[in-house]
C-alpha cells in the first residue's frame, strides 16, 4: 500500500493510496486510532470513493465515533479506466434509463460481475490495512454499502470471516444475493427505500428475511434510495458503534 497524499482538516486525517490497481482513501481522527473500529464503505455504481454521501458519512463515523473509515474505487470507477465490457453495460443502462425502460436485467449482470471482481480486492485492501501499525489485525471491522456497494459486500461478508456487522441500503434481490445473505450470520442493519420505482421492495424484504443473523434490524423510509436521509447515515453509525465496540459512545442511542 502506497499512500499518495494526506491532508487534514476539522479532526479528520484524509490519506489516499495506491495497492496494485487499486485506488483508496483512509479516513482516520487527528487524535489517534488505538482500538478504533475499522469500517470499509462501498460506493454505489457509477460513483466512486469520494461520493459525496460516502465522504458525509465517513466523516461522521470518524468525528462522532472516532472510527478509521475506508473507501476503495470499484473496477472501472473513479480513478479506474473501465474496459470495454463495463462501457457497453453502462452505456446500455443510460439507453434503457432514458427511454424509461426498466434497468434491473442490465444493472444486475453488470454489477454482480464488478463485484466479483472486487471482493479479492477488498480482501487484499482490508490485508494491507490491518498491516499498518495504527490499524493492526486487532481492530474490529464492519461493512456499510449501498448498491454497488450492498452486492459486493453480500459476497464479501459471505466469504470473509474478519467483518463482523453489515449496514446496507438498496439493492437488486435475486438469487445468488439471497443465497450470499444466507451466509452472513454477523449483526445486520438493512435499509428499504420505500417509494423508488427502480427497486423493488417485495425483493428487499426478502433480502433482509434471507439473513441468518439473530440480530437485524429493517429500516423503511419514505422516498427515494439517494440520497440517504441524514437520520438514517446517523442510524448507521450508532449502529457500528454498538456492535464494534464502542458503545459507550453510542448511549444516547
Amino acid at each position: 500500500m502506497h499512500f499518495t497524499s494526506e491532508t487534514s482538516l476539522n479532526g479528520v486525517i484524509e490519506r489516499s493510496f495506491i495497492l496494485d490497481e487499486i485506488t483508496g482513501v483512509l479516513w482516520s481522527p487527528t487524535s489517534g486510532t488505538v482500538g478504533a473500529p475499522l469500517l470499509l464503505s462501498g460506493h454505489s455504481g457509477g460513483m466512486h470513493k469520494k461520493a459525496p454521501g460516502l465522504v458525509a458519512g465517513a466523516l461522521h463515523s470518524v468525528t462522532t465515533y472516532g472510527f478509521t473509515v475506508a473507501a476503495i474505487d470499484a473496477p472501472g470507477h473513479g480513478d479506474r479506466p473501465r474496459n470495454l465490457q463495463d462501457q457497453g453495460w453502462a452505456e446500455a443502462i443510460h439507453r434503457a434509463r432514458a427511454a424509461g425502460e426498466p434497468i434491473a436485467p442490465i444493472a444486475i449482470d453488470y454489477n454482480m460481475s464488478l463485484a466479483e471482481r472486487a471482493v479479492p480486492e477488498w480482501q487484499a485492501t482490508l490485508d494491507a490495512l490491518q498491516a499498518l501499525p495504527e490499524i493492526g489485525v486487532e481492530a474490529p471491522i464492519g461493512y456499510g454499502g449501498m448498491t454497488l456497494g450492498v452486492m459486493t459486500g453480500l459476497m464479501l461478508t459471505a466469504v470473509e470471516s474478519r467483518i463482523a456487522a453489515v449496514s446496507f441500503g438498496a439493492v437488486f434481490a435475486w438469487d445468488a444475493l439471497i443465497e450470499a445473505a444466507k451466509k452472513i450470520t454477523v449483526p445486520v442493519e438493512y435499509r428499504i427505500p420505500w417509494d423508488d420505482e427502480e427497486f423493488d421492495r417485495t425483493s428487499g424484504v426478502a433480502l433482509f428475511d434471507a439473513f441468518a443473523s439473530k440480530q437485524k434490524t429493517l429500516h423503511a423510509h419514505s422516498g427515494r434510495y439517494y440520497p440517504v436521509p441524514d437520520h438514517e447515515r446517523d442510524s448507521s453509525a450508532r449502529f457500528f458503534a454498538r456492535h464494534l465496540g464502542r458503545a459507550a459512545d453510542a448511549a444516547s442511542d
